[in-house]
């Protein structure tokens, strides 16, 4: 049976950390009542500017070089997101073009905090079949 195995990983944070004491100068709210309530400290903020697109291309560069691969080896990419750069062309197309991956399919998955879990599902699943 064929298995998937991840070969590489990546990941890109925005420069700009809020920490939630940040909130509590326009909002009713405090540190603790964020923390007990969904367990985030912190949070990164995208500059100005700045795209799901361009985090998802330094995240996918990223898991690149850690696999020691290139774009033109990948056949597929599958990105999850709610907050596409539009809803049409798809984000992934964007990171298929800029990685260099010139031959597969790219598509988004919108599923809110499940993303992850359905894009990686959805993933395994092609693999194995």
């Amino acid at each position: 049976m064929v298995r998937a195995v991840p070969r590489g990983t990546g990941h890109y944070l925005p420069v700009r950390v809020v920490e939630n004491a940040e909130f509590e100068k326009t909002l009713d709210t405090s540190d603790e009542w964020i923390r007990s309530r969904s367990g985030i400290e912190r949070r990164h903020f995208a500059h100005e500017g700045e795209k799901t697109s361009d985090l998802a291309i330094a995240a996918a560069r990223a898991a690149l070089l850690d696999a020691g691969l290139e774009g033109s080896d990948i056949d597929a990419i599958v990105l999850a997101t709610a907050t596409p750069d539009q809803t049409f062309p798809s984000t992934a197309v964007r990171v298929q073009d800029a990685i260099g991956m010139r031959g597969g399919f790219a598509f988004d998955i919108q599923a809110v905090c499940a993303g992850f879990v359905f894009a990686l599902a959805q993933a395994d699943a092609m693999i194995r079949t």
